[in-house]
């Protein structure tokens, strides 16, 4: 059974990742089952998990972080259940146990995995975050980061502090799809496919295809301000959370080492341009990071130990306002 993404690995050793199982949606219509309202929400999240941040970054651009709240969990797997082996997100007993990290107040849960059995009691999938929950049904409304942040995008925006924030607008969204896929499977999903390949040939093929890709970003941003032009959209948001992470963390766990994103003077550049958006920086908490991918992955890191450097500055100064806006 699939139960988090280290079982995720195919008989050539190739790291697959699967679909999402929750996907209703949250509307702006006021008789849909999930209508959009103040306080009904509530997202769980790790800042350990690039899925994840991408939708809370959404709560803070869309000044919907009062609307909706939210709440993480503790960055290193823990026992579930008592009563099998299995390791995934849990919460802590207090909010002084981990910094950044609280109990979860609405259900009492002390694992995710608890949320998903309560939504569901024949649930077998995956016990992921980001998990969209609504607390008047008492139920999972969505678990998939890509369709959460196209609902904070439109539907929440009667009650959004930045309702006019677009970042799926009409005339780029060809553009966006196009730029998620190659950047989904090549980027995101991509260093995945480094990491947990449990042979060469698949790792192989995944750095090659990684690397093509950020060599595709550098020259696209050596041209524009953003991956989709001059102006901010989702694309540039799924892309900045690997960003983020990389050489932090991808380079050394995940065997990502060919090139530093700080030995891409374009990428580098827009990655602090992204970080110093209002907001984003609320997204980065590169403790829980780093605690996550070292602590929870024995297979790749048996011991734990989490790497001292290279604590980055994102906050320092970048060149990209040399492109219009």
């Amino acid at each position: 059974m699939v139960r988090s993404s280290l079982d995720e690995i195919s008989d050539s050793g190739a790291f697959v990742r699967s679909a999402s199982t929750f996907r209703q949606f949250v509307s702006r219509d006021p008789n849909s089952q999930f209508p959009a309202e103040s306080g009904r929400y509530h997202l769980y999240i790790s800042y350990a998990c690039p899925w994840a941040c991408r939708c809370l970054a959404y709560l803070y651009i869309k000044g919907l972080d009062k609307a909706i709240s939210f709440s993480a969990v503790k960055p290193i797997w823990g026992r579930t259940k008592e009563s099998d082996e299995y390791m995934g997100w849990i919460f802590p007993d207090s909010k002084t146990e981990v910094p950044g990290a609280e109990p979860d107040l609405l259900n009492g849960a002390k694992s995710i995995r608890e949320l998903y059995e309560i939504a569901s009691t024949n649930y077998t999938g995956k016990y992921t975050v980001p998990v969209l929950w609504d607390k008047k049904l008492k139920t999972i409304v969505n678990n998939e980061s890509s369709e959460i942040i196209r609902m904070f995008n439109t539907e929440f925006n009667n009650i959004a502090e930045n309702p006019n924030l677009d970042l799926y607008p009409t005339d780029l969204r060809a553009q966006i799809d196009e730029t998620n896929e190659w950047i989904y499977d090549c980027i995101n999903n991509g260093v995945y496919k480094c990491g947990f390949a449990k042979k060469q040939e698949p790792y192989e093929n995944a750095i090659k295809q990684l690397y093509e890709a950020l060599d595709k970003c550098e020259n696209i941003l050596s041209k524009q301000r953003y991956i989709c032009g001059n102006t901010l959209t989702e694309a540039d948001i799924r892309l900045f959370v690997t960003l983020i992470r990389f050489d932090e963390v991808y380079v050394v766990h995940f065997k990502c080492n060919k090139r530093l994103l700080r030995e891409y003077p374009n990428l580098f550049n827009y990655t602090k341009d992204i970080f110093q958006i209002p907001g984003i920086s609320n997204t980065v908490n590169m403790e829980h990071i780093k605690l996550h991918y070292y602590g929870s992955h024995p297979s790749i890191n048996p011991f734990g130990i989490v790497p001292v450097g290279p604590n980055i500055d994102y906050s320092a100064p970048h060149d990209r306002e040399r492109f219009s806006a």
